[in-house]
Parts: structure tokens; sequence; C-alpha cells
């Protein structure tokens, strides 16, 4: 069961920057978050529903760690399109 745990961070990227002028916030969760859980997540915390929610997978990268071969961990990216005025605060990791 997913809860805020699963959000990693919120992303600050030139793109993410720029949807966010648009009221549209990247967020980072663990591969186990879906939409209906990230918008309980959003209601529960931050006291607000979302307008929209577009998800997408993010399959970690194959690197060399020190000569041996590992994964980064898979994640999620979800695009949140927040109503008017609603901020997200207090999101401390």
């Amino acid at each position: 069961m997913a809860d805020i745990t699963d959000i990693k961070a919120i992303l600050y990227t030139e793109k993410s920057l720029s949807l966010q002028e648009n009221g549209t916030v990247v967020i980072q969760t663990s591969t186990r978050m879906t939409k209906n859980r990230l918008k309980e997540v959003l209601r529960e915390y931050f006291g607000f529903t979302p307008l929209k929610i577009n998800s997408m997978k993010v399959l970690g990268k194959v690197k060399k760690f020190k000569g041996v071969q590992g994964k980064r961990t898979d994640t999620k990216k979800f695009y949140v399109q927040l109503p008017e005025g609603a901020k997200l605060e207090n999101l401390e990791a």
C-alpha cells in the first residue's frame, strides 16, 4: 500500500520548472505508486485534489560501479496538475 514515504522527490529541472509556471509539478516516486494512491496522498497530506495526473515509468540505467556491473533503481514520474492556489509544502525526505 502506497503512502507519503513512497514519494521520493519533487523534481526541479529546466523542463519541470517551465511546467510549474503552468501549475504542473513533477513528482518522483517508487514504482508501486499508482495514480489513485497519489491522488489519495495529495488529498490526505496536502488538502487538495489534483486536476489531472499523468504517469511515466522510468527504467534504471545499467551502470558499472567500481568495475562491477549494477543497475539503478526503477522509478515513476508523475506530472500532477495542481488546482488554482494549491502548493506542495513541507515535503521533507
